[in-house]
């Protein structure tokens, strides 16, 4: 019965330990599409702005 405990100990123990990596990576893919997204939304706003010297023409 002690080996029992034991192997339910570790397997949860690992268990626990995969559930923290899929929150660190979780994480991180949310963070760099939001990242990503603030990029392309300040180049795509330069873009829009007119260049300094330019006539407007």
């Amino acid at each position: 019965m002690s080996n029992l405990i034991s192997f339910i100990n570790a397997f949860l123990s690992y268990l626990l330990l995969f559930g923290v990596c899929i929150a660190v990576v979780a994480a991180a893919i949310a963070l760099g599409i939001f990242l990503r997204k603030k990029h392309d939304a300040q180049g795509e706003k330069r873009r829009t702005e007119p260049q300094a010297g330019d006539s407007g023409r």
